[in-house]
């Protein structure tokens, strides 16, 4: 290795990294894009603002007729995509680490299901006519519960004797018990709904397929609260995340609590995914792509989670522009997120399957 190839290094007290220029720059790039398809995201609708006068209205100018579009309509609608998406790429970013398995998305191992059955539920128990703070926390803590009493059941039947001998989870066992678990939650809310009455049912499927079109503040407030959290935890781990991807005979001789780690980690992930489906539904496929892109984008040996959160934000807010902008009529976002996620899904399992192989 030459000196030119060498990474400059940085220190601040007893802290020490190595400084990766082109990562630094692709997220700077990444932050760019989610700022433009923001404001891009608030000009397009049936009342056409260009994005210069988007910027003003949110500096305080613009006439009262663009605020009123902007700040009351649109800000909500554009300020869920990007949370959403973020939580949902921090969390696929997180598990897919832990588990070592570009597989291992909240969707994927029934997260999303089991906050969707706790959000279901309390819709059709209060006949989805719940409006306020009130209401919108009644649908959060109950999608975070279901999420986190999934997550619970999940680990606790993926325990048991690993390679080594020892007792923990292994991350194929634990992703193959996530999608059987998800099956037979998704079937629980399909008997929710048959128990319901065609407007709690008609309301309920509408929030299922994953739309913006009811975000604000109050369904907001709890998914961005949670976000913050997850982040600095997150970001606290980094280097129990790096350690994590060697294995657990590595991770252990590094001196890494692995089964404490896993369980602090995984709950931070729990809670991004579970109060994100509470907001706006479930989103397919975003946990699971946001952080395979931001891994290829960066070239790291691991999922990025602060890459793989912009990633995720990039995709929602232009998922929902597609959805609003491309079709004669506008579609959930969901709907765009799995159109487009399913064939990624697809490409992954092939290029595992060759890896396999090889």
């Amino acid at each position: 290795m030459t000196l030119s190839t060498v990474r400059p290094a940085v220190r601040v007290g007893g802290f020490s990294t190595v400084l990766r220029i082109r990562a630094v720059l692709t997220v700077i790039a990444l932050a760019v894009l989610l700022i433009g398809l923001f404001a891009w995201d608030m000009s397009v609708g049936d009342f056409r603002i260009p994005i210069g006068k988007v910027l003003e209205v949110l500096g305080g100018g613009g006439t009262r007729a663009q605020r009123f579009v902007i700040m009351d309509s649109r800000l909500p609608r554009a300020c869920a995509a990007v949370v959403v998406g973020a939580a949902l790429g921090l969390a696929g970013a997180v598990t897919q680490s832990i588990l070592r398995n570009p597989l291992a998305s909240p969707d994927i191992l029934g997260i999303t299901s089991g906050a969707s059955v706790g959000a279901v539920a309390v819709l059709i128990g209060v006949g989805g006519t719940g409006t306020g703070i009130a209401a919108a926390l009644g649908v959060s803590v109950a999608a975070l519960l279901g999420g986190l009493l999934t997550a619970v059941l999940i680990y606790l039947l993926a325990w048991g004797r690993t390679t080594t001998g020892d007792s923990g989870v292994m991350g194929f066992r634990l992703v193959l018990i996530g999608i059987g678990v998800n099956a037979a939650l998704l079937a629980v809310v399909s008997w929710l709904l048959t128990r319901a009455t065609l407007t709690d049912a008609a309301h309920a499927q509408l929030w299922l397929t994953g739309s913006l079109n009811s975000a604000d503040w109050s369904t907001l407030v709890p998914a961005t609260i949670g976000l913050g959290i997850a982040v600095l935890v997150c970001v606290a781990s980094t280097r129990t995340l790096a350690a994590m991807r060697f294995g657990p005979d590595t991770t252990r001789i590094l001196g890494v609590r692995m089964q404490t780690q896993q369980a602090v980690l995984i709950a931070a992930a729990v809670v991004c995914a579970a109060l994100a489906t509470a907001a706006v539904g479930p989103l397919g496929f975003v946990g699971l792509a946001a952080p395979q892109t931001a891994r290829r984008l960066l070239r790291t040996p691991g999922e990025p989670i602060i890459a793989s959160a912009l990633v995720g934000g990039i995709a929602v807010v232009g998922a929902d522009l597609l959805a609003r902008t491309v079709f004669p009529v506008a579609v959930p976002v969901g709907v765009v997120t799995a159109a487009v996620g399913g064939p990624f899904l697809l490409y992954l399992l092939v290029r595992t399957n060759r890896k396999a192989t090889l």
